[in-house]
């Protein structure tokens, strides 16, 4: 596939029924013309920029020596040579081929040169020549209006190499990033072998020298790269190509941390693998939407970005092209969504740029997105720009590059988000799930909901070693937080992120009881109107948790208790209370929990639990709450 346009059909360009050819007058420059194509037809560059410098040496006049000269060091990405040797056609001819004025365009577009290539791409646009050239001169134009004007704009931008821990001699790429910063995980390659590495954060802020991530993982047959790490650490999708369960050339993997190491590889299957080109996955923070990139039949350019929907049942949806919102008849790749999972950074060279692929972002509402922003310079270049990442705080930009002053081929960077480009803000809560008593770690389920949205921000295991998990959550909205594990009474929280911040994550130790009669358990995500018993829709997730403790222990029985302040008169709180229990007592019995398991009481404000004189206490004491009375 043709990965820009200087590369399109390049052997026609070279053969004789590309131009208007025009013979030389001087037998021996055609004669060193002639020789020039045959080694054209065998790739020999060199010696054919030999032959056809013979040829306009002996006729400075030859212009299709001077086109093909242009032509071969456009090949060879040698653009200032070229360039040279098309406005010498130029120079000696008034009426040049058309498409001089487009490839010599191509090679002052890919240098940067934008004031010129806008003049010859005006050039060709008005010759009318070519309608293929025609139609992508047309685009390149508004990509030279586009650089002009941004260039006179420039962002803030100083990367910064991140040191001889991370990069070495061999190529550094592909840099993924956990979201409280503490793991990086990116892509090396050691004579010819690609294996993932990885360096983590010590107490000090420095990283520690990386190393092979894993032999679960990084094999010798295979090259494994193109990586995505949940936000948690703990699942990591990956590309790996050539293998024997594969369905195309290149397909996602995906592997989940157990305990220090990894579990063996699996394919995602023929929903999201094709026997095309599938590659650089990007998981989103809450696990259920699964990025990538693919070039398979469908899409609207060569290279697209589709998605696949995790299901409940833990199966991956048919994936679908995100469509021309985000792709282009052109190439988009290296998405990456950040933990806040609305913003989608992605290299595209179909969206307005400098030329060749640029970084954009879209931001997510609801099923939409947003038009592609351009980063801006000199963030993006002429030269090609993909593979950003961003930290879960937006506040840096991590990317790949071989700039000047590196340690190899290329090294993984640094640098400060530009304020427009940054992406929502998010905080995150970091715990460990223990047994109350024994302070063992417990493997849990941790569920994290945003009441507004009614979207699952996590929904995981916590490591059966450890304990611990991370759920990212973007501020400005409330989630209900519940914790369970078998045998246990579930813990219950709700947190209102108004004026948190990613500097001040909630960091819990979980400690839960183990069930047995007497055990008390305020539902603290049970919600009400002011003085009514109707059930808000928010209180389903915590009421679906108490069912699945009902069912899991289908011998335990509970009194369903309702509270309130005491604020008003007696009666009527004691009323509302009960009321209120029962609501959530004819839930449970419409789920089909019998009944004879079930009883429910009011108790008013007879049984506070914080002081009601302040208004932080009487919030506290408006509660529902359970007691286990028969196990």
């Amino acid at each position: 596939m043709c990965k820009s346009v200087f590369f399109i059909c390049f052997l026609v360009i070279f053969g004789a029924a590309s131009y208007a050819q025009e013979k030389s007058t001087i037998s021996g420059a055609q004669k060193q013309f002639d020789k020039a194509q045959e080694s054209l037809k065998n790739q020999s560059y060199d010696t054919a920029l030999q032959l056809l410098q013979s040829a306009v040496d002996a006729d400075p006049k030859f212009q299709s020596a001077y086109i093909q000269i242009g032509d071969v060091y456009r090949r060879l990405r040698k653009f200032d040579s070229a360039k040279q040797a098309y406005l010498k056609v130029l120079a000696i001819t008034s009426s040049p081929d058309p498409r001089v004025y487009y490839f010599l365009a191509d090679v002052e577009l890919h240098t940067g040169d934008y004031a010129n290539a806008k003049t010859h791409y005006q050039q060709f646009i008005v010759s009318g020549a070519n309608p293929e050239l025609l139609v992508k001169a047309k685009k390149y134009l508004i990509d030279c209006n586009f650089a002009i004007q941004a260039k006179q704009h420039p962002q803030k931008y100083e990367p910064l190499n991140m040191g001889a821990e991370i990069n070495s001699s061999y190529r550094d790429y592909f840099p993924a990033l956990t979201a409280d910063g503490s793991t990086l995980i990116f892509s090396r390659v050691i004579d010819g072998n690609e294996d993932f590495f990885l360096s983590e954060k010590n107490s000090s802020g420095s990283w520690t020298t990386a190393k092979p991530m894993s032999t679960v993982i990084n094999t010798k047959k295979y090259n494994e790269g193109a990586q995505s790490i949940s936000p948690d650490g703990m699942y990591l999708y990956f590309t790996g190509c050539n293998r024997p369960d594969g369905a195309g050339s290149c397909d996602i993997y995906v592997s989940h941390k157990k305990g220090k190491d990894w579990d063996t590889p699996f394919n995602l299957g023929e929903t999201v693998n094709s026997p095309h080109w599938d590659s650089q996955p990007a998981i989103s923070p809450d696990g259920n939407t699964l990025y990538f990139v693919s070039n398979r039949p469908g899409g609207l350019g060569g290279y697209d970005i589709w998605k696949s929907m995790l299901s409940a049942e833990g199966t991956w949806s048919k994936a679908v092209n995100l469509g021309p919102e985000v792709n282009t008849p052109y190439d988009e790749n290296t998405p990456f969504i950040h933990p806040d999972g609305k913003t989608l950074y992605f290299a595209s060279d179909g969206w307005p740029g400098f030329g060749d692929k640029d970084i954009f972002l879209s931001h997510r509402d609801g099923d939409h997105w947003s038009t592609p922003i351009n980063l801006g310079y000199p963030i993006n270049t002429f030269n090609e720009e993909n593979g950003l990442i961003v930290s879960a705080d937006g506040k840096l930009g991590f990317f790949s590059s071989n700039l000047v002053g590196g340690f190899g081929d290329m090294d993984i960077y640094k640098f400060n988000m530009p304020d427009a480009a940054k992406p929502g803000k998010v905080t995150y809560v970091k715990g460990t799930v223990k047994d109350k008593i024994t302070k063992e770690t417990l493997e849990s389920l941790v569920l994290v909901v945003d009441t507004k949205t009614k979207e699952t921000k996590f929904n995981d295991f916590t490591s059966e070693e450890t304990g611990t998990f991370l759920a990212v959550m973007p501020l400005g909205s409330n989630y209900v937080f519940n914790v369970s594990s078998d045998g246990y009474i579930f813990y219950s929280d709700n947190f209102e992120l108004k004026d948190a911040t990613f500097d001040k994550p909630y960091e819990l130790e979980i400690n839960l009881e183990r069930i047995k009669v007497g055990t008390n358990l305020t539902l603290k995500n049970i919600f009400f109107d002011v003085n009514k018993f109707d059930l808000l829709p928010t209180s389903i997730t915590e009421l679906n948790t108490l069912i699945d403790l009902l069912k899991v222990n289908p011998t335990v029985c509970i009194e369903i208790q309702g509270h309130t302040d005491n604020t008003g008169v007696a009666d009527q709180n004691s009323q509302l209370s009960d009321n209120r229990a029962k609501a959530v007592y004819d839930y449970l019995i419409s789920q089909q929990i019998d009944p004879e398991r079930l009883s429910h009481t009011g108790f008013g404000a007879s049984k506070p639990i914080a002081d009601n004189g302040t208004e932080a206490g009487r919030k506290q004491n408006r509660r529902t709450s359970f007691l286990i009375t028969k196990i």
